[in-house]
């Protein structure tokens, strides 16, 4: 079973957000990494960029398939994680920890309420 972390939000697009402060700090699932099998390359948002709610934001490129990264809430990109260029694989070892992808200053944070906290991701995963 993957590992869905308490204190996280979670959309079904398979993307995971911490809230620190206003800054949501946005990275895939566990569920997600394991289904998308070793990464190979990531190419992240530029930073300042304006983005909406489950707008594409970032591609994830692994030796199965390429798939897009769905920003789960609306604001500012104000970091990304510049290790995941030259060692893109942190994702498959720590998708939680080190292998986060961008940071979002938040606009909406009502936008928050609309997705899904781990009980509620781990029932959406196991019915996949």
């Amino acid at each position: 079973m993957s590992e869905v972390r308490d204190g996280l939000f979670y959309s079904k697009e398979h993307e995971w957000v911490l809230v620190e402060d206003d800054i949501a700090i946005v990275g895939i699932t566990d569920y997600a990494q394991e289904s998308l099998g070793d990464i190979v390359f990531i190419e992240l948002p530029d930073i300042g960029r304006e983005v909406s709610k489950d707008e594409s934001v970032a591609v994830v490129e692994s030796v199965k398939a390429a798939s897009d990264v769905y920003s789960p809430v609306s604001g500012e990109i104000v970091e990304v994680n510049p290790e995941l260029d030259s060692s893109p694989e942190i994702v498959n070892s720590s998708p939680y920890d080190e292998g986060w992808f961008f940071k979002v200053k938040l606009s909406n944070p009502d936008e928050l309420t609309m997705l899904m906290n781990a009980d509620d991701y781990e029932n959406y995963i196991r019915d996949i």
